[in-house]
């Protein structure tokens, strides 16, 4: 198994890397959903791009966009506050966040040293439990809230060029949640975690970024 993934690590295409470009890595369901749009609206305030690997195309396979998603990217954001079991059958943990996480790592050790990632959280101190490899780490504590991911992504952030305060964020949040429910008709979609509304998402919040903070 290690060495299938090794040698998926040197297939993987090695795009530029895109300085504007963060992968999100999250948790999707329908709970993480006003978190989903702060992380969005946070992250285009600070002039940066959103990536996740819900936009992969049908057909491409998964893995190699994964690294390829994560090769491109500056900066990356792990969100690990979902460990919990999930309530539908079968009860099982959620290992995509971490998964992807320790793949981030990896290449962050090997061949994409400029990249910077960051470990988000809701519960303080848990992430000592649920991944102790990470001891000496600190995590940014969200709180679970969009407040929350605003002044975590600050803290983040603080040395990029472009500093919008919270008040900018919480209105980028505000103009998604309008227009919330007319880009899921849009895209026929049902929730958030669809490819066409997380662009389209992105690129309302880019826009109205761009007014905002110039």
């Amino acid at each position: 198994m290690a060495g299938k993934l090794a040698k998926q690590l040197r297939r993987a295409a090695k795009p530029r890397v895109r300085d504007e470009d963060v992968f999100l890595n999250i948790p999707y369901d329908a709970r993480f959903e006003n978190l989903l749009l702060a992380y969005i609206a946070g992250i285009c305030a600070f002039g940066f791009t959103p990536g996740a690997t819900l936009e992969i195309p049908f057909g491409q396979r998964r893995l190699d966009r994964i690294l390829s998603l994560i090769l491109q990217s500056r900066y990356s954001i792990h969100d690990l506050s979902r460990v919990q079991l999930d309530p539908n059958a079968p009860r099982t943990p959620r290992f995509n966040m971490p998964f992807e996480l320790g793949l981030t790592v990896a290449l962050e050790r090997s061949e994409h040293h400029n990249h910077s990632w960051i470990v988000c959280e809701t519960m303080r101190h848990r992430i000592k439990k649920s991944l102790s490899d990470l001891d000496g780490t600190d995590a940014y504590i969200h709180g679970g809230t969009v407040a929350g991911v605003f002044r975590e992504l600050g803290n983040a952030f603080v040395g990029s060029r472009r500093q919008p305060s919270v008040t900018e964020m919480s209105q980028i949040y505000r103009l998604l949640r309008v227009h919330f429910q007319s880009v899921l008709k849009k895209a026929g979609a049902k929730d958030a975690f669809n490819a066409r509304v997380f662009k389209e998402l992105c690129v309302r919040a880019s826009k109205a970024a761009g007014e905002l903070t110039g």
